[in-house]
């Protein structure tokens, strides 16, 4: 809060500057260097504006201001805000090109080394509806991305994002599983995620994991929105990832692309993809294939992945458009590794029988309607449908899977069924007035959401070692369906003080209940929560100060995590879970300071508070008769601490020749602030321990360099030493469940080749070092312990389009 109280009175103080009389005079063009004529530009807070002539220009005189900020807009085009610094100088001249709208239809290009640097984008204070004025965002291209983008290494893709913090889990190219400012990275699952402004997460009440992965081939641009977006898109503390796919070339009615890899551990990869534009029909879909062998035995890989999209264009302000997304694959469990295994041998595995397997669909229907310049309209049905299957013979590391010699085979396997069925219906509206002078836009919704989870879990499966989910003896230790259904209604206005200065107050209530039924085979349903309420309101407030080519900004906002299956499910006939039990809640504060200095530099400063308090964990309890148990409630609150930063040197941008030198950078401290878990037959207090998976350095940096169509680029990425549990226990357990997770540095290096216009070859060497490391040790999936990272890994990928 004291850093958001800082910023707000700087900005204040800034506001109360004395003014004298300027003039603003500027060209406007499109892509191509035409003049563009009757673009609007209009003042933001004012009543003042005007247009562009034949030739493309436009004066504004007689402006009693230090600062402006432009809004130009075009239909067809997309709208461009622009902040100016007049200060003392008696006029400003300005070169502005538009591009056309996105929303519409967007162009796919041949190969070119254009953007080869690749920096940070910052979106503009309205972007496809959403209002994102005083709240730290950026957008990463991936289309542009000198990576191995079939492995989906979180560390080169989200370089550039400071403190993102990457779990390495079930192999490379399954999952993308990230956080940041040491929340949990477990499947992403404190974002609300995203693909094309579709919800993405499983069941948002019941397991919010996003267990859907489309291949990273297809997506063109990842935008994320930090934990004050929890307003406008969810409750999560997290903030907001949206996946962006590629679309149609709207110069084509047919084109085609190809993308294929081969590259170390057995991998082979290939990316289909076919779009065009017919009419005022417009279409894009994907096939896409991927094998592995992994990095360790008993660890390959079949992933599978395809998409349909169909849009149709009444105008330029009007467009529906339906989607299917579909991702599956099979990951063969190699198992968790004490410290002393992974010491003789990280690529061992001591299990040989145990399987992943997520199968799901994502499809939607997306109206969006520009009911004028002032109103937009977007209506979104979706859905995700889908299993979660896993069979595993599940332990420690020490727990050995061998053959019993009495019966001569191994012992079966527990079979596990999450079947989801999640639905969401979102109405929102984007809408531009005036209050006196000042200029307004207010975004507001209605999220309706209605899911079923139904969790089939600890069948008797086979004593074989393929994937098989059959069961040996009918029924299952748990039978459950969670069942939600939920309201929220949300806004968001901000107020344009003057025209570079911004106020967005905003709320979100969530009103709604979660039905448990079913069976649970060895416990009392009595004793576990049959219904749970939700019902809360949220409220923040952000703040921004633009200047000419930079900006101030600020805000806070409360966030909520709601009980899940997993807190509520009795692990066994020792747990009891509190009655008393209570939502995760708390808020995020931010201040930062972001924009370009001299055209050569970009740069994103911000410091970050967030207060998670209800954490949910066990304590050890006697009952009347002297026996322990093990007491499921929530067991204390927590703040982390942090600044982020992001520089990037451009140096060189020219047509033949561009260089860059990056940092993306965090410090972060994480603490409870007060709480008691259990140890042994007992409890401890943690007060002042560090929270688990929370490194105090997160630190990326690079050079990337282009001439011509050539591209090479060079990164050390470096993450500092964190604590698996609440006690901090500084000497690992004999089987590997506890322990601290040593800090690592890794080498990565891509080079990419362009060449005939249309195709290219890219390749590159991963963990150049091959360093032997882990990212985390679970406490629940895929089983506690030490899961070895990848070591070094080579890859080439061959492209083309046409």
């Amino acid at each position: 809060m004291k850093y958001f109280l800082t910023i707000l009175t700087f900005i204040l103080f800034i506001n109360c500057i004395g003014q004298t009389s300027k003039t603003i005079t500027g060209f406007i063009q499109d892509k191509t260097g035409s003049p563009l004529e009757g673009v609007t530009i209009l003042i933001r807070g004012t009543n003042l504006g005007t247009a562009t002539d034949a030739s493309g220009r436009f004066t504004l005189n007689q402006l009693a201001m230090n600062t402006a900020v432009l809004e130009c807009s075009k239909i067809g085009y997309e709208t461009q805000q622009i902040a100016v610094q007049l200060n003392d100088l008696p006029s400003t001249s300005l070169h502005i090109v538009l591009l056309e709208r996105v929303t519409a239809l967007r162009s796919v290009t041949v190969y070119s080394n254009k953007n080869v640097l690749n920096p940070v984008e910052q979106m503009n204070d309205e972007t496809d509806g959403r209002l994102l004025a005083g709240k730290k965002n950026g957008v990463i291209s991936i289309s542009n991305a000198n990576s191995n983008l079939s492995t989906k290494i979180g560390r080169e893709l989200f370089a550039k994002i400071p403190g993102v913090f990457v779990y390495d889990m079930d192999g490379s190219g399954n999952q993308v599983n990230i956080s940041t400012r040491g929340l949990d990275p477990h499947r992403s699952w404190e974002y609300n995620v995203r693909q094309n402004g579709v919800l993405l997460n499983s069941d948002m009440y019941g397991y919010p994991a996003s267990h859907y992965s489309a291949p990273m081939e297809s997506i063109e641009k990842v935008e994320m929105i930090s934990g004050t977006a929890a307003l406008q898109y969810g409750a999560q503390f997290g903030g907001l990832i949206n996946y962006v796919t590629k679309s149609a070339d709207s110069g084509k009615a047919f084109s085609f692309e190809n993308l294929s890899t081969a590259g170390s551990f057995g991998l082979f990869s290939t990316y289909n993809a076919v779009g065009g534009n017919v009419g005022k029909w417009s279409y894009y879909a994907y096939l896409s294939k991927r094998v592995a062998d992994g990095y360790r035995k008993n660890s390959e890989s079949n992933a599978d992945a395809h998409f349909a999209s169909l849009q149709y264009n009444f105008n330029s302000n009007l467009f529906i458009k339906a989607e299917l997304g579909h991702s599956k694959y099979r990951y063969h469990i190699p198992g968790p590794l004490s410290d002393d295994l992974f010491a003789q041998d990280p690529r061992q595995s001591n299990r040989s029988r145990n399987w992943f397997s997520p199968d799901m669909y994502i499809p939607s229907v997306t109206l969006n309607w520009n009911v004028s310049y002032k109103t937009t309209v977007v209506l979104t049905s979706s859905a995700v449908i889908g299993r979660r299957n896993s069979v595993q013979f599940i332990g420690f590391a020490d727990a050995l899977d061998t053959i019993d010699r009495a019966t001569n085979s191994y012992k079966p396997r527990q079979v596990d069924i999450d079947r989801f069925n999640s639905y969401t219906n979102e109405a929102r509206i984007n809408h531009r007035f005036h209050i006196g002078n000042m200029a307004t836009t207010i975004a507001g919704g209605v999220q309706l959401m209605t899911n079923d989870l139904h969790r089939t879990q600890q069948g008797k499966g086979t004593t074989g070692s393929d994937y098989d989910l059959s069961l040996i003896t009918p029924g299952w230790g748990r039978d459950l369906h969670y069942k939600t259904n939920n309201i929220a209604v949300f806004a968001e206005n901000t107020l344009y003080l003057t025209p570079a200065f911004s106020v967005s107050p905003g709320f979100r209530y969530e009103s709604g209940i979660t039905h448990m039924t079913g069976n649970i085979a060895y416990y009392n349903a009595d004793k576990t929560p049959l219904s749970i309420d939700h019902r809360f309101p949220l409220f923040g407030i952000s703040t921004q100060y633009r200047f000419r080519n930079s900006r101030l900004y600020a805000g806070i906002a409360q966030a909520y995590r709601p009980m899940i299956f997993k807190d509520v499910i009795p692990a066994s006939a020792l747990e009891v879970i509190d009655p008393a039990l209570k939502d995760a809640k708390g808020y995020t504060t931010e201040a930062g300071f972001s924009g370009k200095w001299k055209g050569t530099i970009s740069y994103d400063i911000s410091l970050f508070h967030i207060i998670y308090n209800n954490r949910i964990g066990g304590l050890i309890l006697q009952d009347n008769a002297g026996n322990y148990y093990n007491y499921k409630t929530n067991i204390g609150n927590s703040a982390t601490d942090g600044v982020e930063l992001y520089a990037e040197w451009m140096p060189v941008t020219s047509t033949n020749f561009q260089f860059s030198v990056f940092t993306s950078t965090s410090w972060m401290n994480g603490r409870y602030t007060k709480g008691t878990v259990a140890t042994g037959n007992s409890n401890a207090d943690i007060k002042g321990n560090k929270l688990e998976v929370v490194p105090e350095w997160i630190t990326r940096n690079g050079i990337n360099a282009g001439y011509r169509s050539i591209h090479a680029s060079l990164q050390y990425s470096y993450v500092s030493k964190t604590y698996s549990d609440a006690l901090n226990t500084p000497i690992p357990a004999a089987n590997g469940s506890k322990g601290p997770v040593p800090a690592y540095g890794l080498w990565d290096m891509n080079i990419t080749v362009h060449f005939l216009n249309n195709y290219q070859l890219k390749g590159g060497i991963n963990n150049l070092a091959n360093k032997h490391y882990f990212t985390k040790r679970p406490t629940f999936y895929p089983d506690p312990g030490i899961w070895p990272s990848d070591g070094r890994s080579l890859y080439i990928t061959v492209g083309c389009r046409f």
